[in-house]
């Protein structure tokens, strides 16, 4: 994910990182596999070889992972790379047109896809198709809201952002450190869209910060901030979500997550073929398996971290979508907006108002 982007799991990939290296299937850098091998750009959701073991297995094929971090270091990568090296990738949905400006990607076929399954609201249309042809479909998604414990909180209070900066919670909540969904929280709380904002919304976004900084009892990176919710440390997290809460539901179920009445913030992720590809009919089976029913309920329930799948028939048990919020979604998204996408200029202003915030007493 680039600074610009939209999915919150830049840091949690790090913190699961030496978890996924285990079990998955890296690839070095120079070392690529034969062109008869799939060699996929991925986030560590893909590592899992509960994931990737069917799709081998059925296909006669091994498939080389590599792991990044966001957009900018899966380009760099790119870079680095010889034309034909890589067949797919993972992208923030958000950031599809950045492939394509750079010649990356080969238009998909949608007609050998299911788009018609999907959540309408994550095709993410102005985002992955470019030039009237689609290069990306969108394969996971979910949100940055209020994460919290319902054993220790009203959870009808939660159902607000309003909370956030209440008295009644004051000292009890961690704020996740990640500037753009949470300042987009901070939009939704004023009553601003997070599309909408401008360099004149800042002083009023920086006044919602300082209110939530002035309840919080830390504020850290995914590690230090989910743990702190699952030990009791903290009761609310601003900027948790189902992709925080959902895997630790065996070991603490007492955490949920709530959609507000304001809304929350919404991340997605999708995949992308790139046209240099030496292996392209391959490279479109693994993007219709992983939107398959069954690729979709493996990737959702990730050892790495769990999200929603975009493929509305995903087959999900029904404890697994109970934790996910399946059925909500449809009401979730509708109060969903995307993250924040500024202009170079305003991102450097964000992040230094997000410093202030971080350094206020």
């Amino acid at each position: 994910m680039s600074v610009k982007s939209g999915n919150p799991l830049s840091v949690l990939k790090r913190q699961m990182h030496a978890a996924c290296a285990a079990t998955a299937l890296l690839l070095a850098a120079g070392s690529l596999a034969e062109a008869a091998d799939l060699n996929a750009l991925i986030w560590c959701d893909h590592s899992d070889p509960a994931l990737l073991q069917p799709f081998e297995e059925a296909n006669n094929v091994k498939v080389n992972v590599k792991e990044f971090e966001g957009t900018g270091a899966g380009l760099a990568i790119i870079e680095q790379s010889q034309p034909g090296d890589w067949d797919v990738m993972v992208i923030d949905s958000i950031d599809v047109p950045r492939g394509v400006e750079k010649g990356l990607f080969e238009p998909l076929p949608e007609d050998k896809l299911p788009f018609a399954d999907l959540f309408p609201q994550v095709k993410m249309d102005g985002s992955t198709i470019v030039g009237g042809k689609r290069y990306g479909i969108t394969e996971k998604f979910g949100y940055n809201t209020i994460g919290f414990n319902k054993t220790k909180v009203d959870p009808a209070d939660m159902q607000s952002l309003a909370s956030l900066t209440s008295d009644k919670y004051k000292g009890k909540v961690a704020i996740y450190d990640y500037y753009l969904p949470v300042i987009g929280m901070a939009a939704l709380a004023i009553g601003k869209k997070t599309a909408d904002l401008t360099e004149a919304d800042l002083p009023a976004l920086k006044e919602e910060l300082l209110k939530m900084k002035a309840n919080a009892k830390l504020v850290g990176e995914v590690t230090a901030s989910q743990t702190a919710l699952a030990t009791g440390e903290v009761d609310i997290l601003v900027g948790g979500g189902e992709w925080v809460t959902a895997g630790l539901a065996k070991e603490n179920p007492a955490l949920d997550f709530s959609i507000p009445k304001e809304g929350a913030v919404l991340w997605s992720q999708s995949l992308a073929m790139f046209k240099d590809s030496r292996n392209k009919d391959m490279a479109l089976k693994f993007i219709q398996y992983i939107l398959s029913p069954e690729g979709q309920a493996r990737l959702a329930t990730s050892s790495c971290y769990w999200g929603m799948p975009s493929n509305t028939k995903a087959a999900l048990t029904d404890d697994q979508k109970k934790v996910l919020r399946f059925d909500e979604q449809p009401g979730f998204l509708a109060r969903a907006q995307a993250y924040p996408a500024p202009s170079a200029d305003l991102d450097k202003k964000m992040q230094d108002m997000w410093t202030e915030m971080l350094q206020a007493k």
